[in-house]
């Protein structure tokens, strides 16, 4: 491909995926890395750390179903009721020490607070989860988690929430969350009584 055809397609996976390093530019587009950088640079766009702080630093809506510190995490995009995403680097303190595997429930804590930060409403709790582990994430990894809101049922039902999660381009979590919106006298922060039983 020319020079030309191959900055339109960095622009286009870029564009598609403001998360991607320069390390899998380099395998999807199959040039070498001072390749990818010197396209970067003549077409004007920053270095991964860069996008994400640019990301971080625009107006997207303010969490309001939990404290910003404790969605695992950093929101870098949310519209509540709608989607969100975040990025989690996976580091030393969240993996088994034997193998630098990433601990299953680290990877789940991340797209189950996404789920619930992306619900527009003072209190939103996980009533369930249907979730699947695709492959194993390592020491040093970037978990990309993005969740889109499926159906919202009222002030007082239910919200549906998919959560997908990635390390660059390949999937390694998703889950269907059901959260329940709006305080009342059926369930407090304890969840509900029906969740309770399972």
């Amino acid at each position: 491909m020319t020079k030309k055809e191959r900055q339109q397609k960095l622009l286009q996976i870029i564009a598609d995926n403001p998360f991607v390093t320069d390390r899998e530019l380099t395998r999807q587009l199959k040039v070498s890395i001072q390749t990818i950088r010197l396209d970067r640079m003549e077409l004007g766009i920053p270095e991964l750390r860069e996008r994400m702080k640019q990301m971080a630093e625009h107006s997207y809506d303010q969490v309001r179903s939990l404290p910003a510190d404790e969605v695992v995490g950093d929101i870098v995009d949310l519209q509540l009721d709608k989607s969100g995403i975040s990025i989690f680097e996976i580091r030393e303190e969240h993996v088994f020490s034997r193998n630098g595997i990433a601990r299953g429930h680290y990877v789940f804590a991340q797209a189950n607070s996404l789920a619930v930060a992306v619900i527009n409403d003072e209190i939103a709790l996980t009533a369930s989860a249907d979730i699947r582990f695709i492959r194993m994430v390592r020491l040093g990894e970037k978990c990309i988690s993005k969740a889109y809101v499926r159906s919202l049922a009222g002030r007082r039902g239910k919200a549906e929430v998919d959560v997908f999660t990635y390390v660059g381009e390949e999937m390694v979590f998703q889950g269907h969350f059901v959260v329940y919106r709006s305080a009342s006298e059926e369930y407090s922060e304890g969840g509900s009584r029906s969740a309770d039983r399972h």
